[in-house]
């Protein structure tokens, strides 16, 4: 069953997930309002209300008068990033909408705390669920010489969370979403590449127009109240097996960072399969395939597929 939604505000959307998460609910026939800093050119559809203001920036703290007169049934919270901009938003919308979304990330899980080096051990067993442990400590990109002002000071999705998630008048869709690649964002998927020298290694990925159905579908459906979600493929590959199927790129940079290796960040995606009927339009294996290939192809100026 799905809600009788008429009116979104989506904060940010912009760029890379945001306009394909925009054109799906505005295809669904919802009204759908914008709310972001007009950084990015995105090709939203007609009868979008755009609201440009430069309270959208991360955090976002504040929010415009045009935002409240929109009158928004359903939020979605494209940027919450930590506790101040999730707070922010709980107390500007939970007298106004019925209820809010928002993207979070499968870094809250203490796999991969352990799996760069900021937890202990031993490794999480995997795949991890949407009750899986979560990291212990906070701030997952701070350290000892990050300025205050930057994202890596104040971010974690953990907090976030719980902020969203902790008004009675405003129930919370939590989306954990995997490494997303495509074209405008890791469409060079220097997230397999990079790691070719960990053969055995699995990391969740998810191709960005499946991602946005995920998304949109979430937003939408009355049984995501008060839900978390895992977002990403049905099965999790390894770099391995990942690499048999891909172009090989023996020039691709390797990443070469510290970190626990015999720890993987696999999801189980098996929830929002099942609740909300989700399922990728687009193959994963395939997608990928035509992905780097596609932007392959454009480095080199041939014409792509």
């Amino acid at each position: 069953m799905e809600e009788d939604v008429t009116r979104i505000l989506v904060i940010g959307g912009t760029r890379f997930i945001g306009p394909r998460v925009v054109r799906r609910l505005v295809k669904a026939g919802h009204k759908v309002a914008v709310f972001h800093r007009g950084q990015h050119n995105a090709e939203l559809p007609a009868g979008v209300v755009s609201i440009k203001d430069p309270r959208a920036g991360i955090p976002v703290t504040q929010f415009p008068r045009e935002v409240f007169e929109f009158e928004p049934q359903v939020v979605l919270h494209m940027i919450a990033m930590g506790e101040r901009d999730g707070a922010a938003a709980r107390d500007a919308f939970q007298k106004l909408a019925r209820r809010i979304v928002m993207l979070s990330s499968g870094d809250v899980y203490r796999a991969y705390g352990y799996f760069s080096g900021i937890e202990p051990g031993p490794p999480q067993s995997v795949p991890l669920a949407e009750g899986s442990a979560l990291r212990s400590v906070m701030y997952p990109y701070r350290t000892e010489t990050t300025p205050e002002s930057s994202l890596e000071f104040f971010y974690d999705k953990i907090l976030a969370e719980r902020e969203l998630s902790g008004s009675p008048f405003l129930p919370a869709t939590i989306l954990r979403l995997p490494k997303v690649y495509g074209p405008g964002d890791n469409a060079d998927l220097a997230t397999v590449y990079g790691f070719r020298n960990h053969p055995r290694w699995r990391w969740t990925h998810g191709y960005v127009e499946n991602v946005a159905d995920a998304i949109a579908l979430a937003v939408q459906s009355d049984h995501a109240k008060g839900r978390t979600y895992n977002v990403g493929e049905e099965t999790t590959p390894t770099i391995e097996q990942r690499l048999a199927y891909l172009p090989p790129r023996p020039d691709a940079p390797v990443i070469e960072k510290e970190l626990n290796f015999d720890q993987d960040i696999v999801y189980d995606t098996s929830r929002i399969r099942s609740e909300l009927g989700f399922a990728e339009v687009f193959p994963e294996r395939q997608a990928m395939i035509d992905v780097v290939a596609n932007h392959l192809a454009t480095a080199s100026g041939t014409p792509g597929q």
